[in-house]
């Protein structure tokens, strides 16, 4: 999962770009974040971002890839009983944030 979010993040940040990674704990949870300063997402793409086979905008999509990642991703969070969300800001970049409980056996 870690490896699909930086992977998007490198493939759509400009050289020279920022790619941060953040983590924190609660008493039951972590919070990972991992944010760029990329190009971003539309407004309009952001729901299906989850979604097999998805691609969004063709800006987006003109590296190689089959629209499985972010979807791949959302399975493995759903599977350890997490929460995977996105905010995004076209031209301005996009912050993925994974939370995960402490408590569920892996």
């Amino acid at each position: 999962m870690m490896v699909i979010l930086l992977d998007n993040a490198m493939k759509y940040t400009n050289e020279g770009g920022h790619i941060q990674i953040d983590c924190t704990q609660t008493n039951s949870s972590i919070r990972i974040r991992v944010k760029d300063d990329g190009i971003g997402v539309k407004g309009e793409d952001i729901p299906k971002l989850f979604d097999r086979f998805y691609q969004g905008d063709k800006a987006r999509s003109a590296s190689e890839g089959a629209g499985l990642g972010l979807s791949i991703a959302n399975w493995i969070v759903e599977k350890h009983y997490g929460k995977i969300s996105v905010e995004s800001q076209w031209g301005e970049g996009t912050c993925f944030e994974v939370i995960l409980p402490k408590n569920q056996r892996i």
